[in-house]
């Protein structure tokens, strides 16, 4: 009939946690990601210290070829743990 649903059987529901397991186990690699690129980490740390002292506030784009670098090393590392 026209507007009832389809009812599933009890054991046939998607699997909604699959997304969210992929998702978490990323994001518990990044730590080790970031240790291979730690002198970008450092370069991005320093600008945004100096880039804030006195302010409140960033500027947008203002380490952005600090970003862009350890972003780049992240990248990489994750490409290689991937292998």
């Amino acid at each position: 009939m026209r507007g009832e649903r389809e009812q599933r059987p009890m054991g046939r529901r998607p699997n909604m946690a699959a997304p969210w397991l992929r998702a978490r186990e990323r994001l518990r690699r990044i730590p080790e990601l970031l240790a291979g690129c730690r002198d970008q980490a450092a370069a991005y740390g320093r600008c945004v210290a100096a880039a804030t002292a006195g302010r409140a506030e960033l500027r947008k784009d203002a380490c952005a070829q600090e970003f862009e670098a350890l972003r780049a090393c992240v990248a990489r590392a994750a490409k290689a743990a991937a292998k």
